[in-house]
């Protein structure tokens, strides 16, 4: 086997597939490497002059700093982000979707008005960070960890879970951040995996429950539930209020029973973190496949995280079915690059320390290999954080790169499944929705198996194909999506990790 990866013949870097020393002959390359290549970085396979570009996946990811002889480490001593023009030419790459003849089912939960669930959850929201604590005692109360005798009545309720955040106070009361917070919150109210939500306030707070019901068009009745500490007298008073309501939507929830549902009912959010120099090779690929397979089945796929696509937004804009929809993108760039200035940061402030030690050096190349997790199909729509994603295919939803956030967005947008490649390891999972764990190296698997659903480092070795993998990821989801429990639903991830945007000051 190679020890190294060429991805495309243009490039003028190939990948290490294992470390590499000083000395050892590159014979398809026809080079020397010189000194220690760490696995998964850049070497360089000519001559590359200071200031000319450096290209991987037959793409700019910067330029050289200083002259590069070949064979040398190609690495953040001696290559920098740079900015460059990008031909965007909407609609050239957007293909006609084959759908299937026969769309692959799942057994998935059918509530009332339609729509299909992948858990069952009872869920315990609040509107400010000061009901944060009375909404987890009332959560608690039913932790099968600690009191199993709460649920055991009722297996058919995958739990109750309370999803606090340290917002809804000092912010304007007509300003964009109390809006996207409250189209968040309505979101998880409204989602398909909850089958009765609370909302637990504190009284006096700047989101007040009402605007919030009043802003999304909630209501209010026996599956959504709202009450504040103020007006019940006190936390002990609320606590004993939000376990007795969930004690009585216990029996009708449990009532659910799992039927055959078409694919089309999967609404798959897309996330990477921790990434590494193989997750644009191995994991993000393979994970596009599988997306390609589930929007030919007639599901829906969202790709996020803006500022980690950034410079390779060109390549979604080739796919966008009309003009509208790359502009709405292009919008978001702008937005973006307009919020970091006002900020005092950059958008090529990424990748992190762990992206870095992994093998990434710009946001360039970063962001090249996390649109690789989107697939070929067409781009068919663009949201904005936590808005109701109702097209079918793959869309686009503008979040931040921090995966908690940006899931949470998703999630908010109607996401029922979560699929996150890690390179570094990262530990995530998150609730309402199931979240499946992609390896992109197969040490890191064997090291943190017991929070990786699925490894695709074989992709990396040689021994499998990218298509192979996806095929694999595509029946993952399936079986995730019918009640099969992930590796972080096991480890009780998903309270936690609910972390709405916060976008302007706090006062």
């Amino acid at each position: 086997m190679s020890p190294i990866i060429r991805i495309h013949p243009a490039d003028n870097v190939v990948i290490a597939r294992r470390q590499l020393l000083g000395g050892t002959v590159l014979e398809e390359e026809g080079i020397t490497v010189a000194g220690l290549i760490p696995p998964g970085h850049k070497v360089a396979s000519k001559a590359i002059a200071a200031g000319e570009p450096v290209r991987r996946y037959n793409q700019i990811i910067g330029s050289a700093t200083q002259a590069i002889a070949a064979g040398q480490h190609v690495h953040t001593h001696n290559l920098a982000f740079s900015s460059f023009a990008r031909a965007h030419e909407p609609g050239a790459g957007a293909l006609a979707t084959d759908y299937v003849a026969e769309p692959a089912t799942f057994m998935g939960i059918v509530r009332p008005d339609g729509r299909v669930a992948t858990r069952n959850y009872i869920g315990v929201l609040t509107s400010v960070n000061c009901s944060a604590t009375a909404a987890r005692a009332i959560a608690d109360h039913f932790r099968r960890d600690v009191r199993p005798e709460a649920l055991a009545a009722f297996p058919n309720v995958d739990g109750v879970v309370a999803l606090t955040h340290g917002m809804g106070c000092a912010t304007a009361s007509d300003g964009e951040e109390l809006h996207v917070l409250r189209r968040t919150l309505a979101g998880y109210a409204r989602h398909v995996n909850f089958h009765a939500v609370l909302i637990v306030g504190l009284g006096c707070e700047t989101n007040q429950i009402q605007g919030l019901i009043a802003q999304e068009g909630l209501k209010e009745g026996a599956r959504l539930v709202t009450f504040s500490i103020q007006d019940s007298g006190g936390t002990a008073k609320t606590v004993a209020k939000g376990v007795q309501l969930i004690q009585a939507m216990l029996p009708e929830a449990n009532g659910v029973m799992r039927q055959p549902v078409p694919a089309k009912h999967l609404v798959v959010g897309l996330q990477c973190g921790g990434s590494d120099g193989y997750s644009g090779i191995s994991a993000n690929p393979a994970l596009g496949a599988a997306v390609d397979r589930l929007v030919r089945h007639g599901g829906t796929a969202i790709l996020s995280e803006t500022p980690e696509i950034y410079g390779g937004e060109h390549l979604l804009t080739r796919r966008a079915v009309s003009q509208a929809v790359s502009d709405k993108l292009l919008a978001r760039i702008a937005w973006w690059e307009a919020y970091t200035a006002r900020n005092q940061m950059q958008m090529d402030n990424n990748p992190s320390a762990g992206n870095k030690a992994g093998g990434l050096t710009t946001i360039l190349e970063k962001s090249l290999g996390a649109i690789a997790k989107s697939g070929t199909t067409a781009l068919v729509d663009v949201y904005e954080f936590a808005q109701a994603v109702t097209a079918p295919g793959f869309v686009y939803m503008d979040t931040p790169g921090y995966d908690p956030v940006s899931a949470t967005g998703q999630v908010a947008g109607g996401a029922n499944l979560i699929c996150f490649t890690t390179g570094r390891g990262s530990a995530y999972g998150c609730a309402p929705s199931p979240s499946l764990k992609l390896s992109t190296n197969t040490a890191l698997f064997q090291r943190q198996e017991d929070d990786i659903d699925i490894d695709c480092g074989a992709i990396v070795d040689g021994a499998d194909t990218v298509d192979a993998v996806g095929e694999r990821i595509f029946q993952l989801m399936l079986a995730t999506a019918s009640g099969r429990a992930t590796k972080s639903e096991l480890h009780g991830y998903g309270q936690n990790e609910f972390v709405p945007w916060q976008l302007g000051a706090v006062m």
